[in-house]
């Protein structure tokens, strides 16, 4: 899993970064809430791990900020508030769990696991198919459709425009595509991510005479109908 971990505390930020390296997930550190809410709004990540004490935003504003921006990722919160009204602030917040410190680093991973599932089980009846303007993906039947034609779309052009259609509207990143349609953690020195998104504009755009893959200069690009 990619996971974000916003944590002040850098000596406990360094332990928990090096377990869950170990245990083989990939992980993104940070030690202000304001610069996570401003990382989160460009990059993917599949659980945060979310302390409530923060410099900049505090725990429960950045998970309230990331649920009204749409971004439904599943947050844990890993705190030394451990009273019963410090648990309901931060699930009415929009967290997933609570777990107080000091804390079994077995028990993170059991807890880390069980949002996964349960995400991925909600994720796979929620998005069977996907829609975005006249756009139409089927994720169960493999078939992409725009204004009722089927568009013949290679794997990996069907994977883009899958990343697409779950964050219409939102940057995605070069990494982030990397990541999602290749399985890559690190930066080829290939045009291979340009070279696939023009063949999907091609089939996307071209035989409907508008744009809906937009590039946004040094950042990536977003899928945005601007009729």
């Amino acid at each position: 899993m990619r996971i974000l971990l916003v944590e002040d505390d850098i000596s406990l930020s360094r332990y928990v970064e090096k377990g869950l390296q170990e245990a083989g997930h990939n992980i993104l550190c940070v030690d202000d809430g304001r610069h996570a809410l401003s990382i989160c709004l460009t990059e993917q990540f599949d659980i945060a791990i979310v302390d409530r004490m923060l410099p900049g935003l505090d725990g429960l504003a950045l998970v309230k900020a990331l649920r009204a921006s749409k971004i439904t990722m599943p947050v844990l919160f890993l705190t030394s508030l451990g009273g019963i009204d410090d648990r309901v602030d931060g699930l009415e917040a929009g967290g997933d769990d609570y777990l107080t410190k000091p804390f079994a680093f077995s028990e993170l991973l059991a807890r880390l696991s069980a949002l996964s599932r349960r995400s991925h089980q909600l994720l796979e009846k929620a998005t069977n198919e996907l829609h975005y303007a006249d756009v139409s993906l089927n994720l169960f039947n493999h078939t992409a459709c725009r204004q009722e034609q089927n568009l013949q779309l290679q794997q990996k052009e069907f994977r883009i425009l899958e990343l697409f259609l779950r964050h219409p509207g939102r940057v995605i990143t070069r990494t982030m595509l990397l990541e999602h349609v290749w399985g890559l953690y690190f930066e080829p020195q290939t045009s291979v991510v340009e070279t696939h998104i023009s063949r999907l504009r091609n089939k996307l755009e071209k035989p409907f005479g508008d744009q809906l893959i937009h590039t946004v200069r040094g950042a990536g690009y977003k899928l945005e109908c601007k009729k």
